[in-house]
C-alpha cells in the first residue's frame, strides 16, 4: 500500500510538471540528472561542451551573440549544423532529458524512438516531427524541446575586400550585416556572389534590400557559405535639389533619368532645371577633370553617365537675396573656443524678398552669444549706417522694427567690450581682462608696473570709451585706456645726450679748423 501511494504521488508531480510546461532553465538543469529504463545519462559538462560558442575566432572583428530566445522567436528559424537542442519528456513516470546536437549530416536520434533528417527544416517543423515521435510512444509524455544553443559558423570572404577572411555569423547573420566592415570604396553591393556548402551560386543586390525593402536579397546565412565581392562598375553621385543627394552604384543601362527619379527619389520642388550642373573627373581634358551643363531635355534622354560623374541639381532657394552678417557672431556658438571670443566672423545668409531684420534675427538667434554687442548693431547699406538695436528683436516679441532687409546690406555685430587697455611708461603694455571694481594700478600690476627708467611719479592719464578723463581713484570701466605718462628727466637726457654730444664735437671741430685758419 505505502509502494502504490508514492507511485501515485510520483505520477501526480510528473503530470503536473509537464502539464505547466517547462521552461528552459528547467530543462537545462534536468540535463544533468539520470534517466532510467533506454535513457542514457547526460552530464551538465558534456551538453556545455557541445553548446558552448567560442565567439573569439579567427580574424573575427564583430561581437556576435547568438541568441536562442532570439532564435525560436523567429517563425523561420533554419535547423543548422552545430544547434544544440534539449528534449524532456515524461516515460511513464520517469522524467526523461536528451541533448541533441546537429552536426553536417543533418540527422538527429530523438531518444531511442528514431532518427529524424532535419535537413531543411525550420524549428518549428523540427519540433512538430519531435513532437508527433515521442506522442506514439508515450501519448502522456508533455514533450518540451527548445534550443539550447544555437550553432555558430565560419563563412569566407573574398573578393574586392580590405581582407580576405573568414569570420564568424549564425543562423540569423544576414548578408549586409556580414559584408560592411569588409567593403572597400571599390567594392559593389548590387552584385554579391554567395556560393553554398553544395556549390550553389547565387547573386545579391544589397541595395534593393536596404532601399526596397527586399529582404531576399539580403539572405540569411548557412555554414560553409563563400561570399565573393565584386567591384564596382559605375559609381555616381548626385547633389543638390533631389530628395536623396548621396553617392549610388548604378547598374548597366541606368544613367541621368534614373539616378534622379529611381536612386534621388525625384527633384524637389524647387530645383531649377536649368542648372544642372555635370562634373566628370575621369575623362576631362584637364587633368582635375572638367565641368558641363546639362539641360532638362538632357533629363528626358536619359544622359550617359561615367564612373565618379557627381550631378548637382540647381534650387530656386539658392536665388535668394543675401545679406552678409559680420563681427560677434557665430554659426555654431557651441564650438566658438575662448581664444577666439574677438575673432570677427563673416556670414553670407539668404532673406526672403521683405523680410523685417526683427524676423531674421530671431530665426537665427543662436549666431549670438555673451559678447555680441546686440545694442550697438548697424547695417551698412550703400555707404550709409543705420544703427539698429537687436537686443529688442531678440527678445522682445512684440516688437516690430519696421527695417525691411535688402540685397547686399551688411549687418555689422561689435563685440562687447570686456578689455582694458595699458599704454605708455610700463614694461609690457598691451589689453587685459575687465575685472569690475578695480583701481588703475592692479592694470598696470597687469602691465608689469611701471618702467621706473621713464615714470618716477606714476602720472597717468586714464580715459574711458568716450573719452572722459577719470581720476586716480575713479573705478576703472570697460574698454578704459590707462597712459602711463613719460617724465623722468633722466629718461629724456639720455633720449638726446647722444645728439647733443654729437653737435658739440661739430662745433669744437668748426672752432678749432677758424682758429687754425685765421693764424695763417
Amino acid at each position: 500500500m505505502k509502494r502504490l501511494l508514492m507511485l501515485s504521488l510520483l505520477c501526480v508531480c510528473t503530470a503536473g510538471l509537464f502539464g505547466q510546461g517547462l521552461t528552459t532553465d528547467a530543462i537545462r538543469a534536468m540535463a544533468s540528472s539520470r534517466t532510467s529504463g533506454n535513457a542514457s545519462k547526460t552530464s551538465v559538462d558534456a551538453t556545455k561542451a557541445m553548446s558552448k560558442n567560442d565567439l573569439t575566432g579567427v580574424n573575427e572583428n564583430i561581437q556576435l551573440i547568438a541568441d536562442p530566445q532570439l532564435a525560436m522567436s523567429v517563425p523561420n528559424y533554419p535547423v543548422t549544423a552545430g544547434d544544440v537542442y534539449t528534449l524532456a519528456f515524461a516515460a511513464g513516470t520517469t522524467p526523461v532529458t536528451y541533448s541533441i546536437a546537429v552536426d553536417s549530416t543533418y540527422k538527429i536520434r530523438v531518444a531511442n524512438l528514431g532518427v529524424l533528417n532535419v535537413r531543411g527544416l525550420t524549428y518549428n517543423q523540427l519540433k512538430a516531427q519531435v513532437d508527433a515521435l515521442v506522442s506514439r510512444n508515450y501519448p502522456m509524455g508533455g514533450m518540451q524541446f527548445v534550443l539550447t544553443s544555437p550553432a555558430v559558423f565560419l563563412v569566407s570572404i573574398s573578393g574586392e575586400v580590405k581582407t580576405a577572411m573568414e569570420k564568424k555569423a549564425w543562423a540569423l547573420t544576414r548578408l549586409s550585416s556580414f559584408v560592411t566592415a569588409s567593403l572597400t570604396d571599390y567594392s559593389s553591393t548590387r552584385q554579391v556572389t554567395v556560393v553554398s556548402d553544395t556549390g550553389e551560386s547565387k547573386d545579391y543586390d544589397l541595395y534593393k534590400a536596404q532601399n526596397d525593402g527586399d529582404f531576399s536579397q539580403d539572405p540569411y546565412l548557412r555554414p560553409g557559405d563563400k561570399i565573393v565581392i565584386t567591384r564596382i562598375d559605375r559609381k555616381v553621385m548626385i547633389n543638390g535639389a533631389v530628395e536623396r543627394p548621396g553617392t549610388y552604384e548604378i547598374l548597366t543601362g541606368e544613367n541621368l533619368k534614373d539616378l534622379i527619379e529611381m536612386y534621388g527619389h525625384g527633384l524637389t520642388p524647387l530645383a531649377d532645371t536649368s542648372r544642372i550642373e555635370l562634373y566628370r573627373t575621369l575623362t576631362g581634358s584637364a587633368g582635375a577633370g572638367e565641368k558641363s551643363y546639362l539641360s532638362k531635355a538632357q533629363i528626358d534622354e536619359n544622359f550617359p553617365l561615367l564612373c565618379y560623374d557627381e550631378v548637382t541639381i540647381g534650387s530656386y532657394a539658392d536665388l535668394s537675396p543675401t545679406v552678409v552678417v559680420e563681427g560677434a557672431v557665430w554659426e555654431n556658438p557651441d564650438t566658438m573656443e575662448k581664444s577666439t571670443a574677438e575673432t570677427s566672423n563673416r556670414i553670407i545668409a539668404a532673406f526672403n524678398s521683405g523680410e523685417d531684420y526683427a524676423y531674421f534675427v530671431r530665426r537665427n538667434r543662436n549666431w549670438f552669444t555673451a559678447v555680441s554687442d546686440v545694442s550697438n548693431a548697424y547695417i551698412i547699406r550703400e555707404k550709409k549706417i543705420i544703427p539698429i538695436d537687436l537686443s529688442l528683436m531678440l527678445y522682445d516679441a512684440s516688437y516690430y522694427a519696421n527695417v525691411t532687409m535688402q540685397e547686399h546690406d551688411t549687418l555689422i555685430v561689435p563685440f562687447r567690450q570686456y578689455f582694458v587697455t595699458v599704454a605708455g611708461a610700463v614694461t609690457s603694455p598691451g589689453r587685459f581682462p575687465y575685472i569690475p571694481d578695480r583701481g588703475f594700478e592692479y592694470y598696470v600690476g597687469l602691465a608689469g608696473g611701471f618702467d621706473r627708467t621713464k615714470n618716477k611719479r606714476k602720472s597717468v592719464d586714464i580715459l574711458t570709451f568716450d573719452g572722459q578723463k577719470l581720476g586716480k581713484k575713479d573705478t576703472i570701466l570697460p574698454e578704459t585706456t590707462i597712459t602711463a605718462n613719460v617724465n623722468s628727466g633722466l629718461y629724456y637726457f639720455n633720449q638726446y645726450a647722444p645728439v647733443l654730444t654729437t653737435l658739440l664735437s661739430i662745433l669744437a671741430t668748426s672752432l678749432s679748423a677758424w682758429a687754425v685758419i685765421n693764424s695763417q
